[in-house]
């Protein structure tokens, strides 16, 4: 510096502040680009609808406007009084909803029901279309095939499973097919008779894989959407670990890796899928449970992310949510960490489309409780909003922008 002239002394002071202010200028606008991202990663107006147990507090359905661009949440109220709307399924072209009524006994007949309802999306609310039969006591779970043509339904209580054929103006048609599960497993108290949990389609639209926690197996049936026809398909079922006690499944988004999650074991039980013949080879178990924990705990939910690099677990119990990071080569799961849900008993949950935001349904804290997702790690961060709704089980994402 001592040979430098004055001259280009200045000259590297201006260079010098020049970096300076460029750097300035950079930083909001790389902040603006990232909270652009985020904001893209989770853009979108939803209806948010949350099915309930009425045995309380609530009486039916429970509404809410969500923008997954700011986080906004506004409360609608009650979209549709009807009896144990434990869980809700959505038509493919967004226009309805239905629900189980988790009852024994509907209009005086043995049996649960499903109930169909006409979204209006300016205020929310449902509108009631009409009620059927779901073929058995204590209908659990329901899904809408992807042509829309075939709703079906899991009764737990009854252990059947049954496929009913939807109108085009949404209303549901009796029952097409029923098939009542035969047998039990080792739990006593839990698998003295078939319990179906869950009823899922495969991504080809081919078959219904219903998870029976009182078998310890996933069924498979083959689906004719247009008749509302189940049958028995070869192999006819992939076999859990004894007293498993399967609850609810789901697939990958590449389609050739498949989880059930396990309430009786608290695990998940990773399979790779082979679509053309519609079998499925266990490939791992994992626990949901942190090392250590030794409370009674049992599992609800499972959810992979849409990028398709993370699983997500409810414990109700433990009270938490178990992230696991997904072998993107072999589908198999590794840890991530336990969240706690900041309620009671979580039940299902869901993330809105774009992965962004996983709404948490805390049973027995009467509380919906909203994390927002790392899309890079997959943990999950409070965002400090609690929607209080009595009894929450099901919450389901209805795209309106």
């Amino acid at each position: 510096m001592k040979h430098m002239t004055k001259a280009s002394f200045l000259c590297c002071l201006v260079f010098l502040a020049g970096l300076v202010v460029a750097a300035a200028l950079a930083a909001p606008f790389a902040v603006s680009q990232q909270a652009g991202a985020e904001r893209k990663a989770g853009a979108g107006e939803y209806l948010v609808y949350v099915g309930t147990y009425t045995r309380g507090a609530s009486k039916g359905i429970y509404a809410y406007r969500f923008n997954a661009a700011t986080g906004e949440i506004a409360e609608l109220g009650l979209a549709a009084e009807t009896p144990n709307p434990s869980f809700l399924a959505l038509h493919p072209n967004g226009k309805f909803v239905y629900a189980v009524s988790e009852v024994a006994e509907t209009d005086g007949k043995k049996g649960g029901a499903v109930s169909a309802f006409a979204i209006d999306r300016a205020t929310g609310r449902l509108n009631f279309l009409n009620r059927v039969s779901s073929g058995g006591a204590g209908p659990c779970h329901v899904n809408v095939d992807k042509s829309g043509r075939a709703l079906l339904v899991a009764n737990y209580g009854g252990g059947s499973v049954g496929a009913l054929p939807i109108r085009a103006d949404g209303r549901l048609g009796e029952a097409g097919a029923v098939i009542q599960h035969a047998g039990s497993s080792v739990n006593p108290k839990r698998q003295q008779a078939p319990h179906a949990h869950s009823v899922n389609l495969s991504p080809d639209n081919r078959f219904v894989i219903a998870a029976d926690l009182g078998l310890d197996k996933l069924m498979v049936y083959r689906l004719d959407a247009a008749t509302a026809a189940l049958t028995p398909h070869v192999p006819p079922h992939a076999a859990l670990k004894p007293g498993a006690g399967p609850r609810h499944f789901t697939f990958h988004p590449n389609g050739r890796y498949a989880y059930a999650i396990n309430e009786l074991h608290s695990t998940v039980s990773v399979f790779r899928y082979d679509a053309q013949r519609g079998a499925f080879d266990e490939a791992q178990t994992v626990t949901t449970l942190p090392e250590g924990f030794s409370g009674e705990s049992y599992t609800a939910e499972v959810l992979v992310h849409p990028n398709g690099r993370f699983l997500y677990g409810s414990n109700r119990g433990h009270d938490s949510i178990a992230v696991f990071a997904i072998d993107q080569t072999n589908g198999t799961l590794s840890p991530v960490e336990h969240r706690p849900t900041e309620g009671k008993w979580p039940r299902n949950f869901n993330l809105d489309p774009a992965g962004a935001f996983l709404f948490a349904a805390n049973q027995n804290s009467d509380s919906v409780v909203v994390f927002r997702v790392d899309q890079k790690t997959g943990r999950l961060t409070p965002t400090g909003q609690k929607l209080e709704v009595g009894s929450p089980v099901c919450v389901k994402f209805v795209a309106v922008k």
